[in-house]
């Protein structure tokens, strides 16, 4: 595996015939990314990992200081994973000075997360098309635990024209049951307990069962596939899930 962190590095890694796949990350790598991985190598003759964490869909006040990061441990299991290439550019790479070029899908990123995290989708809608402009993937893998994000995705690819197939895997989950999310590092083993209710609300279709907690939304999602989606917030942690409602991941 090649670990490079220009433009440059990167386009002297690509210089190979073949399909790529890309995996977007921010690092902080779990099974769940490395179903990603393993879809991608089952795939692609070239897969290429991007692990960055972006400011642009981080707003004021939340967790972007204390986002898990550990490259050399990531960098470990993308390796052990078969990826080819690891890219881990600096802020400046993916937003040189002076930047102010933004994408932004509109209603797919303004409902649901949208309402309770203004400009995330604008920053993730962003980062992504510079990814894709850098890497040129014949295909791109998402989890679907992040079935909102897959969403807006999928629309700023179909809008702009993008020669690109979007992979969306299925949701990787604990033996206990929770959506594995780096952001469970936060959580203490008390506070784990209690998140737990989170897919079993889902599951049951009954948003009393997150009683006790604080919760963003419980709401059907038409998405592609449609979904029953869920946000809350346990202690200083936040945490989504969804459960699809029809249709399989694909």
């Amino acid at each position: 595996m090649r670990t490079v962190r220009t433009t440059a590095e990167l386009r002297e890694a690509l210089g190979q015939p073949g399909s790529i796949g890309l995996v977007p990350t921010m690092g902080a790598f779990h099974e769940g990314h490395l179903s990603l991985f393993r879809a991608a190598r089952a795939e692609c003759d070239l897969v290429v990992v991007s692990l960055f964490v972006n400011p642009a869909q981080f707003a004021a006040g939340e967790d972007l200081e204390r986002y898990p990061r550990d490259e050399e441990r990531d960098a470990s299991l993308a390796k052990n994973a078969s990826v080819d290439v690891l890219f881990v550019p600096n802020p400046e790479e993916i937003y040189p000075p002076g930047f102010q070029t933004w994408v932004e899908v509109e209603e797919l990123g303004r409902i649901l997360e949208g309402t309770f995290r203004p400009g995330h989708f604008r920053g993730v809608a962003t980062v992504c098309l510079k990814l894709f402009n850098l890497v040129h993937p014949d295909r791109a893998y998402f989890g679907q635990k992040d079935a909102q994000q897959a969403a807006v995705i999928r629309r700023m690819v179909l809008d702009l024209g993008l020669d690109v197939e979007i992979r969306v895997c299925p949701t990787v989950r604990g033996r206990d049951g929770l959506a594995l999310s780096s952001r469970n590092a936060y959580l203490s083993p008390e506070e784990r307990k209690a998140a737990l209710s989170l897919p079993r609300a889902l599951a049951a279709n009954d948003p009393a069962l997150l009683d006790g907690l604080e919760v963003d939304y419980f709401e059907t999602a038409d998405f592609e596939p449609r979904v029953l989606a869920a946000a809350v917030r346990i202690g200083k942690t936040r945490l989504i899930d969804n459960l699809v409602l029809e249709g399989e991941p694909s």
